[in-house]
Formats: structure tokens, sequence, C-alpha cells
């Protein structure tokens, strides 16, 4: 860690920031840091002034989210990924905050290290580009009405995140839908599109929500669904999806994570919740 300079991030760090995404091959755009570093804060590393390393933590309620733990590849296996990660512990235990986040495979070996705990699990699947889903005609159409959304979604995830909710609206509104009993919302990435959120009162209305928002957007496609419902993952992969990788949800120094997993059938995405 030798000349190695730590810091808070700051609009400054934008174009560092995003070449820690694009390195390991993670989907946030610009707008998704903005987004993260506007509703929370950030640290960095940097090394000859390149930014090197990053952790964020985004407060909602009573706990807040650890993400973009990230390091360059050639700087990994340093010790500056748990460098960041433990000057965000130690900000979150001063505000009494509990830690949660959504790990990778690599990563969880490196947070269960640090006192956090599984909780449950969900997994992404793709949709590649060029790929046309087979879809039922347009269903009757939804309504997105905010105070119902927001009261369903505090119930699923443990705490009010109406800014991330509006912002994710704005960004994608023909993915953004609502019928009675749960909502969509999408976001454009640098990859692919990413559908989620993803709340509803049971599998069947995710799955209408989700053959609705699928018939407005296009391929490359990502979404991350939770392995509590084996039907709706069955009906992506009927419709092309491929299995990418699985992630954990983590939380420290509680015995379980904030909010109703049963409501959740796609998260925003790992970065997000």
């Amino acid at each position: 860690m030798t000349g190695s300079t730590e810091h808070p991030l700051g609009e400054e760090h934008l174009a560092g920031c995003l070449a820690l995404s694009h390195a390991a091959n993670w989907n946030q755009n610009e707008a998704d840091w903005r987004l993260m570093l506007e509703i929370g804060r950030g640290w960095g590393v940097s090394l000859q002034g390149k930014l090197i390393a990053s952790t964020l933590v985004l407060p909602f309620g009573s706990f807040a989210w650890i993400s973009m733990v990230l390091v360059l590849p050639a700087q990994r296996r340093k010790g500056y990924a748990t460098r960041l990660l433990r000057v965000a512990l130690a900000e979150l235990a001063r505000q009494n905050l509990t830690p949660v986040l959504d790990a990778t495979p690599a990563g969880r070996e490196v947070y269960r290290l640090e006192g956090f705990r599984d909780t449950w699990s969900f997994k992404r699947y793709a949709l590649p580009k060029g790929v046309r889903t087979l879809l039922p005609e347009k269903g009757p159409d939804p309504f997105f009405p905010w105070t119902d959304v927001l009261r369903l979604d505090r119930a699923a995830f443990g705490a009010s995140r109406e800014r991330l909710l509006r912002d994710l609206a704005r960004r994608l509104p023909n993915a953004a839908l609502a019928f009675e009993k749960g909502y969509v919302l999408g976001r454009e990435g640098r990859e692919a599109l990413q559908l989620g959120p993803l709340v509803a009162s049971d599998e069947d209305t995710a799955i209408a929500l989700l053959s609705q928002a699928l018939q407005a957007v296009d391929a490359p496609l990502y979404v991350d669904v939770v392995d509590h419902a084996p039907k709706l993952r069955a009906w992506l992969e009927e419709r092309g999806f491929e299995f990418q990788r699985p992630f954990t949800r983590m939380v420290h120094g509680a015995d379980r994570a904030p909010g109703d997993e049963k409501l959740v059938y796609l998260v925003a995405g790992p970065e997000l919740g």
C-alpha cells in the first residue's frame, strides 16, 4: 500500500469509478454512480493519481447498503478492499446503522471473515442481445400509484427508498409498471438494461408484471431473481434467459436482513438492494 492515498469519493472521481466497473465487467453506468454518490457516500484509494479501489455506503433508515467494493485487477489481493470495507464498517458503527450487502461468491468469503452472515440468495439471469422472448399479448394497462408502491416497497425492503425508486422510474419509464399487488422498475446499464426491483404479493403477480415489462424493452437484459421463486425462474428460462451468477444477501451484527424477502422477486441489483 506504499504511496496509496485514501480519500472520499466525489464527482471528480466518476471517470475512475466507471473504469472500476468496466474492469470488473459490472453493469453500472455514470447515472448509477451519480445516484449512489448522491444517496450515500464513498471512499476510494488512489495510487499515483489513479483510482484503484472503491467502497460506497447507502443509508436507508436503520441500516445501510455497502456497495461497489471494487479493486482494479492489477491491484487485487493487496488488502485495498478490506481496508475500505473496514472504513465503511467503522463509519456505520458510529452511526448505529446495520450493514447489509449482496455478495458475489468471491466477495462472500471476504465478508464472512469480517463478520457478515448469510441470509437469503438470488441469481442473475441474462437475455442475450438478439434473443426475442415468447410473450403473451399485451394485458390490461397498468397504473403507477406511488403511495401504494412506496408502502409495498417499504414492507419488502425494510425502509423507504423513495428517491431511488423515483430515479429508476425516470430513467426507464416504459418499464415502470404497477398493478394492485405489485410493481416493477428498471434502468439502463453499461452492458445491458436491468429490470428490478420487482416487488409483489405473490409469484403469479410477479410473472404478470415482468411479462408486461418485457414487452417494453429490448435485450440485452439482466434480471436478479430470488431463489424462493422457482416458477418465475423456470418462466424466464423458457423465454431464453440464461443463468449467469449467484449472489448472497449478507448482514453484519444482526440475525436477518431487513424487510420481507418473500415480497421480493427481482432485486434492484447487488449495488442497490
